[in-house]
């Protein structure tokens, strides 16, 4: 995924809360999508009451056979797979690749999923997670994102140019399984792209250190930057501030937007990245920290936009309080993750700013991930 796309989670360790259950299994009906890449059932219990299961490899709707893979009898819910399909819905597909599926590589969660549908699964889980933790009524479509590097019969695949694989003890390569170190043998992911990532957007070229950040989907650096400009709408002069800016990808489309006598400062955490923002972006102000700590020291003027490209764990209240202090008339807010997003936007409420729009985009086809871009706006603010 992307460097603000947590690497594959393993299972917390938890003291035992009475016998496991990993093993039984239920003849349930699914419930609703829920953020992680999984649906929510419930199976009975032997108080007479019902457990909540999170059920991969299933679909809302469907009456499937869940095998539990992690829990004890004490625990409020658990974990499952969807091991047979016995009322499939009507957007349920073959998995186009071999390795899909309960027990098996862990690296994708919806190809069991039409594509149009898994936008609607992602659409699904913004919305409830802007009402759960925003509380916020939002209408939310999930685009489709044409991807050059897939064939006519590769819908969804062949998007990721940047790609990891595990080796295996016979020098072989595979993919962990979810929530597992266990290895599954994949020699040819077909999420892989068959190219790796082109530093060129809009015909401008950025330079990015050796494994450093870099969308992974080959539309995405260029999608992104259109939805933050129009989000945004810079006018000449404007000052700008570019917060975990990477190598300036944003900073420099702004800092063309606003005109060379503007103020434009990047702030970036990595100190290879930031040492980049000078190259490709000449004139701009690149500072390396970390993004609270530097906005506590520096740069406390007013500023008129605004850009966070938070890791996955959001900008959370230290940086959203100094970016409010800030006044600016305008915040684009890029995220990966929903929940994170939705807690921000409460943070950015608490100080009068309000969700003014809000547009998504599948990057991450087959999985799970959706990256939204948010736009901040004081509520007083003209609305346009």
């Amino acid at each position: 995924m992307s460097r603000r796309q947590a690497r594959q989670r393993r299972p917390r360790r938890r003291a035992q809360r009475g016998r496991s259950v990993v093993g039984e299994r239920y003849d349930v009906t699914v419930g609703p999508v829920a953020h992680g890449g999984h649906c929510v059932a419930r199976v009975p219990t032997e108080d007479g009451a019902s457990r909540v299961v999170f059920v991969r490899h299933a679909l809302p709707g469907e009456v499937v056979t869940v095998e539990l893979t992690e829990g004890t009898a004490g625990d409020r819910f658990w974990r499952g797979d969807a091991v047979a399909v016995h009322e499939p819905a009507t957007d349920r597909v073959v998995p186009p690749c071999p390795v899909a599926g309960p027990g098996l590589c862990g690296g994708c969660d919806f190809q069991h999923v039409a594509p149009a549908r898994q936008r609607s699964l992602k659409a699904d889980v913004v919305r409830e997670q802007l009402a759960r933790l925003a509380d916020l009524d939002v209408a939310v479509v999930v685009e489709e994102v044409s991807n050059p590097l897939a064939g006519p019969d590769e819908e969804g695949l062949r998007w990721r140019t940047r790609h990891r694989y595990a080796r295996l003890p016979d020098g072989g390569r595979g993919m962990r399984r979810h929530r597992s170190h266990e290895v599954v043998p994949v020699e040819d992911c077909l999420l892989e792209a068959p190219d790796g990532p082109r530093h060129v957007v809009d015909g401008r070229s950025f330079t990015v250190a050796d494994g450093g950040f870099w969308q992974v989907h080959p539309a995405a650096p260029e999608t992104l930057v259109r939805a933050v400009l129009e989000a945004l709408a810079p006018r000449p002069g404007e000052r700008v501030l570019d917060l975990y800016a990477g190598v300036g990808l944003f900073t420099r489309f702004l800092a063309e937007a606003v005109g060379e006598d503007s103020c434009v400062v990047a702030v970036e955490g990595d100190r290879r990245a930031a040492d980049l923002i000078e190259v490709n972006c000449p004139g701009v102000t690149a500072a390396a920290g970390d993004v609270g700590a530097t906005l506590e020291a520096a740069y406390d003027e007013p500023f008129d936009l605004v850009v966070l490209d938070p890791p996955r764990a959001g900008a959370k209240r230290r940086v959203v309080e100094q970016v409010v202090a800030r006044r600016p008339r305008a915040v684009a807010h890029v995220a990966c993750d929903p929940a994170a997003l939705a807690r921000d936007v409460a943070l950015f409420a608490e100080h009068g700013y309000r969700l003014r729009s809000l547009r998504a985009f599948d990057l991450f086809p087959m999985t799970h991930h959706v990256e939204c871009v948010a736009l901040l706006e004081p509520a007083g603010a003209h609305q346009r």
